[in-house]
Order: structure tokens, then sequence, then C-alpha cells
């Protein structure tokens, strides 16, 4: 790994688990309250696997966003899967406060799909880029789309 791809994975890892960090705070301010009360599927994993995937996706996410800013701004692709990228950071915050601090899984829900779309799109923007980049962001597709049908049962379920 260069000096250069090595600081922006710094960098922009550091600017994902802060944002995890944020919405880690609404999240547990809800857990023993509103959400204990929520029906869940059975499926609905345990909470404390939560936040050691929440901060794997995001290490995977903040390097996969720098290995693309790594081959330069200049480059229109880049800018645009960066936007993009920016973009799904912001449905991600607003995901955490529809769901846990306005406790309305119903606007949860549109907020999960805009974000499950913006993540497909990102993840075959970065795969333009730079394949890795493409491939490290799956997980957290596939997890986020998870998280989808989990607000879907819950709405389903109260």
């Amino acid at each position: 790994m260069n000096r250069s791809l090595l600081i922006k994975s710094i960098v922009l890892v550091s600017v994902c688990l802060a944002i995890g960090y944020i919405s880690g705070i609404t999240t547990s301010q809800a857990m023993d309250g509103w959400y204990s009360t929520l029906n869940k599927p059975s499926f609905n994993p345990p909470s404390s696997l939560f936040a050691p995937m929440w901060v794997s996706l995001y290490v995977l996410m903040g390097v996969a966003a720098a290995i693309v800013w790594d081959e330069g701004l200049h480059i229109v692709e880049v800018k645009s899967a960066l936007f993009l990228f920016g973009f799904q950071l912001i449905l991600n915050i607003l995901w955490t406060q529809f769901f846990f601090g306005m406790q309305s899984p119903i606007l949860a829900m549109g907020d999960i799909v805009l974000l499950f779309i913006t993540i497909w799109l990102c993840v075959t923007r970065f795969w333009d880029v730079q394949q890795i980049a493409g491939l490290l962001m799956v997980p957290y597709l596939l997890w986020v789309g998870f998280a989808a049908v989990l607000n879907g049962y819950i709405i389903y379920l109260n």
C-alpha cells in the first residue's frame, strides 16, 4: 500500500467510524426503551452482533472509498463514485434517525430502500474504477439488504 492510499484510508475509515459512532449514540438511547418493546422476527440477530458488524463494514467501506479516491479526483468516474459514497453515508445516518431517533420504521423503510439502491450504484461505480473497491462494498450491500428485510418485518409485526 502506498503512502497516499494509506493516508486516504485512515481519513475515510475515520469518517465512516465517526458516522457509526454518531449513529450508535442514537441507537443506544432507543435500545432499552422503544426498540425492546417491538415485536421482531425470529431471525433478528442478537444486539451484540450489530456493533462489531458495523465496525467491520465501516472499515471496508472506508478502504474501498480510499482506493477509488487514490485513482485521482481529476477522473469524472472517481468523482461520481465518491459523490454516491457520500450520499449513501447521509442516507445511512438518516436511517438511524428515522428508525431509532424518530421511532418511525415506516420512514426508515423508505430511507433504507433508497440507501440500498444508492449502495448498489456505488458498488457498480466503484467496480468500474477499481474492481477490488467494488468487492469491498458488497458485504455492506448485503447487510443493508438484510436490514431492509428486518425493517419490513418490524413494520409488519407491529
